[in-house]
């Protein structure tokens, strides 16, 4: 795992401090099973990295129809093309602003190195919720009384 160069992406978050996110990556139908994977790769290796979250995986790709993927293609003077991608990101507001940028350069970094994604094509949003916000199964919410210390193990709160 390896920041783009000229990127500081600090680990700066400990596990106890930080949750699994969830990451969903949207993008038009047509695309490899290989391109599909390097993007979600590319996301899953910054936000440990850069964002200092635990080396959790939990990602959802969707592909979409041109016509059930609307996008303002000149926002901000970006001109995005039919390959632009939506990244976003759910999970505990652990990271900096600083963090946060890094992620964004690093990953549009590697994805213009590894597929020739142009910058302009790359939308993040990073929603950020509370801890109770999660229940990671059993219809538990996980995290209400704390961020376990082990990962394997819910109930190993500590105070």
């Amino acid at each position: 795992m390896q920041a783009t160069p000229g990127f500081f992406c600090g680990n700066e978050t400990e596990w106890k401090d930080s949750t699994v996110p969830l990451a969903r990556i949207d993008l038009i139908e047509g695309k490899s099973a290989e391109y599909r994977r390097t993007i979600a790769d590319v996301v899953y290796e910054q936000m440990i990295t850069c964002l200092g979250v635990p080396e959790d995986r939990f990602q959802v790709i969707s592909e979409h129809k041109p016509e059930n993927f609307l996008f303002d293609a000149d926002y901000l003077s970006y001109y995005r093309s039919e390959n632009c991608i939506f990244i976003q990101l759910i999970f505990l507001d652990v990271a900096s602003g600083d963090q946060k940028a890094a992620f964004y350069k690093a990953v549009v970094g590697e994805l213009q190195d590894k597929l020739r994604v142009r910058p302009e094509d790359v939308f993040f949003n990073l929603m950020t919720v509370e801890p109770s916000d999660f229940s990671m199964g059993m219809g538990r919410a996980t995290y209400i009384n704390g961020v376990p210390v082990d990962r394997l193990d819910p109930d190993s709160i500590t105070d």
